[in-house]
């Protein structure tokens, strides 16, 4: 009585101290966990739109750790339950039954045979990062087990202890294990891999090949028996697990997309607080493993022409998601600049670009498809143009231009056009790499003389084909939000409203619409020098483009579902002869387009489109004096120019010759409509086009007033104020230079002088082979009928 009597009376003295004390345990036990629970450097994990895994990249510490899964294969989950801890699902976080068990057995071994610690306890001791094992650091693990049991559930206390388990070697957890052990994803393990990965975190050096091998199996089909007799696996389930064999050698992990994983690592891991260290993607799995093995295949038959590299970009046009990504082809070796990802790597773009022009010119009425445009020798600001194949048409419709990608015409509409407004709308439209001022391009901004990525193109492409696509379902308007860049990233359907307004921020429907019917039409180079149209099985609106030099060869096509983009060349910027787009990347685009489901063409936007009267050989806006067709156009082809071609002439009654009043009668002069050619462009276009008609020359004795465009004599080379560079011969003389010029009556004689000093004379071909000393000189030709024209150039020395 006395004693307790003591007792009541300390308790009371000191209850407020007991109190305080109590509640100072509880705030230590409650804040005793670690936030959070782990901290370990995870890998970066790229996933296929699926969950398939397409590559990883080692975590920072040299370990394959992937980042927490909550998602545990139930397999794994009755496996490890009963090998390590058989009551999980009823202790507090601390079994006694287990611990007295293990007591006993370590006191009669006389050594630590077993340590009794639960799941949760063995998660406490991960986190921990292997705290020596003694009374003191068991009972720390208690104390703070049960903590965890309070706040996690025992799937997430699972989940926690499967992400950080140690496998054997450098493999932590059960994702990465079963990738490394097995070559599949943990959701896909057999009762025997389930239960082979089960007893590693206990032994986890039983997994060295070679080493092992048989206690490795002696445990494992252990727990299958325990699993049977428990009567979670049958009979028939248990044979067949037995009768599997165990992994040897750790498998290398998929590397399906390599460089957008590295592309990923930079933009969303590396140096970011909160990186994102598992990445869904938009990838099809199923299509990036097709096109990979296509790229794989092409690429070997390319390097029989020294051509290294290739890449491939698949974008969905509705969503603007990245379907396939090949960065580089594999198998291209390192010292070929395999870890090069292409779909990034600023490359010349040669005639990729030449339908966005176009597209701009028609959206501006700048053109109409059948306009004529010039296809001669031209000079330009120093700069001489030159087509593929080096011959001239004379006149070509921009819509021809654009099917057989002829230069010199678009270098003329580019000049018509305007240098900088075209720059200004290229970045516009999306291309970063265009970061120097006009004048550093000049025209040859048109024809490969900026540089541009597969990614940007591409997509500036699929965006093109989303307006269009969406025309119709927007009514009639515009979403600025189709123009946006390409996405990889698998992230949330957006449900915003559309902003949707009356007019386009960057390109029209119908502009877009002639600008692909063109495409569909795109023909190519022969060996002979001919042009064919190109066959496929599908409706694809395509361009190629080829580099100064044959150092990339580009392709593009586009349909109301998907955009494909292609380069192939040598990441080192080496030339290599054949390395031609239509050639090296078209074929590429069409196996790719052969692995996609087929799609309708798009549907003509009528509502945003007029029918206009065109002059029918010109394809100008149509004068009264011309033939005239009906054609579909660009709502804006009104602003477009009247036809330049067209004129009329004066003739006597046999309309073989151009008179005047001075030596015809008036009531006699026959005023007739003729579709008349400059003579520079009448010498190329009438030998591809046998049913032009020359305009009749003047009859004899007739006095006229002629204008400088009615000269029937003109000079093709060389141009007012040219300079001429020409080489030295090894005798220290200058090499010749041949001068060309074009008559409208090419049987017409023309008498050839420089500095007024007579060279010579030419028939039918007006062409002569000169060499001029070096400096200034005047050029003048002069025909037998007095027609004359000069020009100035200047000979530089090329030594």
């Amino acid at each position: 009585m006395k004693r307790n009597s003591i007792l009541r009376f300390f308790f009371k003295k000191h209850k407020v101290k007991s109190l305080v004390a109590l509640c100072l345990l509880l705030i230590l036990y409650w804040f005793s966990l670690p936030s959070p629970l782990f901290n370990d450097p995870t890998c970066m994990v790229l996933e296929a739109s699926n969950g398939d895994l397409l590559g990883a990249r080692i975590a920072q510490d040299g370990q394959w750790r992937f980042p927490y899964e909550e998602k545990i294969p139930e397999k794994f989950i009755r496996s490890i339950v009963v090998f390590e801890d058989k009551r999980f699902f009823r202790h507090p976080g601390f079994d006694p039954v287990a611990f007295c068990r293990a007591f006993l057995q370590n006191l009669k071994s006389g050594s630590i045979a077993s340590g009794g610690s639960t799941i949760t306890m063995q998660v406490i001791r991960l986190s921990r990062k292997g705290k020596s094992r003694t009374i003191f650091e068991k009972i720390i693990e208690i104390i703070l087990a049960t903590r965890l049991e309070i706040s996690y559930s025992k799937k997430e206390i699972l989940a926690l202890y499967a992400s950080n388990a140690p496998f054997g070697g450098n493999v932590v957890g059960l994702d990465a294990a079963s990738w490394r052990y097995f070559a599949k994803s943990s959701l896909n393990l057999s009762w025997s891999e389930a239960a082979t990965l089960a007893v590693l975190p206990n032994s986890p050096a039983l997994i060295h090949p070679g080493r092992n091998r048989d206690l490795l199996m002696a445990k494992r089909n252990r727990l299958l028996r325990r699993l049977h007799e428990q009567q979670i696996i049958d009979e028939t389930t248990l044979e067949l697990a037995l009768e599997e064999t165990l992994p040897e050698k750790p498998h290398p992990l998929p590397r399906l997309a390599p460089h957008l994983l590295e592309r990923a690592f930079a933009e969303n891991f590396r140096s970011k607080s909160d990186a994102i260290t598992k990445l869904r993607t938009t990838l099809d799995y199923s299509l990036q493993q097709r096109i990979t093995q296509l790229a794989e295949r092409r690429s070997s038959l390319l390097k029989n022409n020294e051509i290294h590299n290739l890449a491939i970009l698949v974008l969905e046009v509705e969503t603007g998601n990245v379907l396939a990504y090949i960065g580089n082809a594999p198998g291209t070796g390192a010292e070929h600049g395999e870890n090069v990802d292409i779909v990034k790597a600023p490359r010349s773009t040669g005639s990729i670009m030449k339908p966005l022009l176009y597209a701009m010119m028609l959206n501006e009425g700048a053109i109409l498809s059948n306009n004529l445009i010039p296809d001669i020798p031209t000079q330009l600001s120093g700069y001489r143009p030159e087509n593929y194949l080096e011959t001239f048409d004379g006149l070509v419709p921009a819509r021809i231009a654009l099917a057989k990608s002829l230069n010199v015409p678009f270098v003329r509409m580019l000049q018509n056009y305007g240098l900088e407004k075209f720059h200004f709308n290229l970045k516009k439209l999306g291309l970063t790499t265009i970061t120097k001022p006009p004048n550093h391009y000049g025209l040859t901004l048109v024809l490969g003389g900026a540089e541009g990525n597969l990614w940007d193109l591409t997509n500036t492409y699929a965006c093109m084909s989303r307006v269009l696509s969406h025309f119709y379902t927007n009514n009639g308007e515009y979403d600025p939000n189709d123009f946006r860049n390409a996405n990889y990233f698998k992230s949330p359907t957006q449900t915003e409203p559309k902003k949707l307004q009356k007019t386009p921020t960057h390109l029209s429907a119908d502009a877009i619409w002639l600008t692909f019917e063109a495409m569909e039409e795109l023909e190519r180079p022969t060996n002979e020098g001919d042009w064919e149209r190109f066959e496929s099985s599908h409706n694809i609106a395509w361009k190629t483009g080829t580099s100064f030099g044959f150092r990339d060869a580009w392709a593009i096509g586009i349909t109301p579902k998907y955009a494909v983009g292609v380069w192939a060349g040598n990441a080192d910027g080496e030339g290599r002869p054949g390395l031609v787009g239509a050639y090296a990347a078209a074929p590429i685009l069409f196996d790719v387009f052969d692995l996609l489901p087929r799609s309708n063409w798009f549907d003509q936007p009528y509502d945003a489109m007029k029918k206009v009267e065109v002059c029918k050989k010109s394809g100008y806006l149509a004068l009264e004096i011309c033939e005239k067709d009906t054609v579909w156009a660009a709502s804006s082809a009104l602003n477009s120019n009247p036809c330049l071609y067209h004129q009329t002439v004066s003739l006597d009654k046999s309309k073989k010759w151009r008179v005047t009043a001075d030596c015809e009668n008036p009531i006699d002069i026959v005023h007739a409509p003729w579709f008349v050619v400059p003579p520079v462009e009448e010498f190329y276009f009438k030998t591809k086009n046998p049913d032009y008609k020359p305009l009749p020359p003047y009859r004899a004795g007739c006095n006229f007033q002629r204008e400088s465009s009615d000269n029937p004599i003109q000079i093709i080379y060389p141009k007012s104020i040219t300079k001429i560079y020409v080489p030295v011969n090894l005798d220290g003389s200058l090499s010749r230079t041949v001068f060309k010029a074009a008559h409208r009556k090419p049987e017409t004689t023309i008498h050839w002088h420089i500095d007024r000093t007579y060279i010579g004379s030419t028939h039918t071909f007006h062409e002569m082979e000169l060499s001029p000393s070096a400096g200034k000189h005047i050029l003048t030709i002069v025909d037998e009928n007095g027609n004359r024209m000069e020009t100035q150039f200047e000979v530089l020395e090329k030594k």
